[in-house]
């Protein structure tokens, strides 16, 4: 254990210490803060309110055509032409052409601008129209409007889940980007460290240091101790990109002057509704924090981390293996594919544990260790039964055991072949060497 430990720390200092891991670890949290500060200094500099002019020759619209966030509307009583060339000349942002139309066909309504209107102009253009031209109906028909919008009501269906022992309210929505969210992470560091387990295997191998190594220490100490100090540095970098990426997001909005929180609840009021009161946008900030704070956090930080480091160790052992086969990445491709196949298989099947994540191919797949790492987090958010989490995870920790075990027969033999053919006959051949 000892010699575990100190190829453990040679690894992980060794790692820490390159000028590359300093450049990615700082570099990567500034990018994340450069495009979050670049999302806001555009959000702000494109707030300008755009003014467009309207030529109603119907006459229905200029009480229905409301200003709202961003746009303003002008009625004016110009000609069609010398208001197309008010818009060529940068006084009206676009124009806003309504002739003489039947209401139950209307045809002829067009905008015109110097540049094509984004699809949320547009969107409001079209629902301020379409909304007048109904209510002119219902006119026609003896129907009152607002006696028609009085009569629906919304209904809002809380989704209650009963396990454990308190009834908690579940939220789809929250549920699927907290899965996805830990999912993918859990993705991202067992590829990349993986391959980084691979090369820095080939790399001992082929400079002929680990001839030296294994003089000192078992074959499968090497290994374990390569594993777990690539896992450390792996666990270092990624709590140092959050502490880092918080930091600077949390600086974007007074280093350039706007004040975030009032942004963002903003936003939260725009979408309560235009026409919706202050109390109905406080019960959409309440519900919004009443399906946060149901999230079970602690079971979900908790599974998280072992998922994290499960995954990564179970897939870790099979990428040593391959980097103790091969002297190079291009010898390397043959034996990846099999490796690589359960993990983009993982990822393929969110949609389908996602839309259901109780069913019969969602239990298997989060039970299998090869993609149980991605798929039972993606599952956790909606409440999974505790022996089906408990089974899970005694699986994963056998599957480790095992791809290790696997994993170290064949290390022994292949780390110190070299310019050797190797295929999958061969490899069932040094895994079935004994001594």
């Amino acid at each position: 254990m000892d010699k575990i430990f100190l190829i453990l720390q040679r690894e992980y200092v060794s790692r820490v210490k390159k000028k590359s891991f300093l450049l990615t670890t700082f570099l990567t949290p500034l990018l994340i803060g450069a495009l979050y500060a670049g999302s806001i200094y555009l959000a702000v500099s494109d707030s300008d309110t755009k003014v467009i002019s309207v030529i109603d020759e119907s006459g229905m619209f200029e009480n229905s055509l409301e200003d709202r966030s961003g746009i303003e509307f002008d009625f004016i009583d110009d000609d069609v032409d010398e208001a197309r060339s008010e818009v060529e000349d940068g006084k009206f942002y676009a124009l806003l052409y309504i002739p003489q139309i039947d209401i139950y066909n209307p045809q002829g309504i067009n905008v015109y601008a110097m540049n094509t209107p984004s699809i949320e102009v547009l969107s409001d253009i079209n629902r301020a129209l379409e909304r007048t031209v109904r209510d002119e109906k219902l006119r026609e028909m003896g129907i009152s409007p607002t006696a028609l919008d009085s009569a629906y009501t919304d209904i809002n269906v809380k989704g209650i889940n009963l396990a454990g022992t308190e009834e908690k309210e579940s939220n789809a929505g929250i549920a699927s980007i907290a899965g996805v969210v830990c999912g993918m992470l859990i993705y991202i560091f067992m590829i990349v460290y993986g391959a980084q387990v691979m090369r820095g295997v080939m790399q001992e191998k082929t400079s002929k240091i680990v001839e030296i190594l294994v003089s000192s220490v078992k074959p499968f100490q090497l290994m374990m101790g390569k594993i777990l100090g690539i896992a450390a540095v792996g666990l270092t970098q990624f709590i140092m990109w959050i502490g880092l990426t918080m930091v600077l997001i949390s600086l974007a909005g007074p280093l350039l002057g706007v004040d975030t929180q009032a942004m963002a609840d903003q936003a939260i009021a725009d979408q309560a509704g235009a026409a919706g009161t202050a109390a109905q946008q406080n019960e959409v900030v309440e519900a919004i924090n009443e399906v946060v704070n149901n999230l079970n956090l602690p079971l979900l930080i908790s599974s998280f981390l072992f998922y994290f480091l499960s995954g990564y160790l179970f897939y870790a052992a099979l990428f040593a293996m391959v980097g103790s086969a091969v002297d190079s990445e291009a010898d390397s491709q043959q034996f990846m594919m099999p490796i690589m196949l359960p993990i983009i298989a993982s990822i393929m099947f969110l949609g389908v544990v996602i839309r259901d994540p109780n069913s019969t191919m969602a239990f298997w797949l989060s039970i299998i260790p090869f993609s149980s790492p991605i798929i039972m987090m993606v599952r956790i958010p909606f409440g999974v039964p505790g022996w089906q989490l408990a089974l899970s995870m005694f699986l994963m920790v056998g599957g480790f055991l095992a791809t290790t075990w696997i994993a170290g027969r064949v290390y022994r033999i292949g780390i110190l072949m070299h310019g050797t053919k190797v295929n999958y006959k061969v490899l069932a051949k040094w895994f079935m060497m004994k001594g």
